[in-house]
């Protein structure tokens, strides 16, 4: 029996993806939520583009308003590029009043993101370092309380974070990054 070599194979598109996607998904409950999670994490930086977006309204007859409001509810999703390795910092409640503005801030000095002018919307911002090795993030709320400060790293949530602990976590990542 022959085989094929896997230089014979077609490469699928970006598009020829997200027309598989759609079909995977159609007429199930929350496909639309299913769709753009599969189809933003099958981008190498982890977002979806307008021309994404409006390619995803046609083939699923959907009003592209509807689409982008989805994308613009839910901070899972993202329209601009992001870096390799994501950290989330809480910027709920009992997160701000045990140090989460400290961790920030920290954090953006240890990633060389100081830019100024983003004050009072602390809770919503995103930055990605110019070597796109990092995409800091704030949330308003991850639901645990109870671990105040909360920090996530590659969808690895961190409870009680300190200066200290969040330095340490961030070199284990620069490490498992460059392997």
């Amino acid at each position: 029996m022959a085989t094929l070599s896997t230089q014979a194979l077609p490469r699928l598109t970006e598009f020829d993806f997200i027309d598989q996607v759609i079909a995977r998904n159609q007429n199930r409950p929350g496909a639309l939520l299913s769709i753009l999670e599969e189809v933003q994490d099958h981008h190498p930086q982890k977002y979806l583009s307008f021309e994404i977006l409006d390619y995803i309204a046609a083939r699923t007859d959907l009003p592209r308003a509807q689409i982008y409001s989805v994308v613009t509810f839910y901070a899972l999703f993202n329209l601009e590029p992001q870096g390799k390795n994501t950290v989330c910092i809480c910027r709920g409640t009992a997160c701000h009043t045990r140090g989460s503005r400290n961790l920030l801030e920290r954090l953006k000095l240890e990633l060389g993101l100081n830019q100024g002018g983003e004050e009072g919307k602390a809770d919503k911002l995103t930055y990605t370092t110019p070597d796109g090795k990092y995409t800091l993030r704030t949330v308003a709320c991850f639901g645990q309380c109870a671990l105040a400060p909360v920090v996530e790293m590659n969808h690895v949530i961190y409870g009680h974070v300190n200066e200290q602990t969040l330095e340490r976590e961030l070199k284990a990542l620069a490490r498992e990054s460059a392997k």
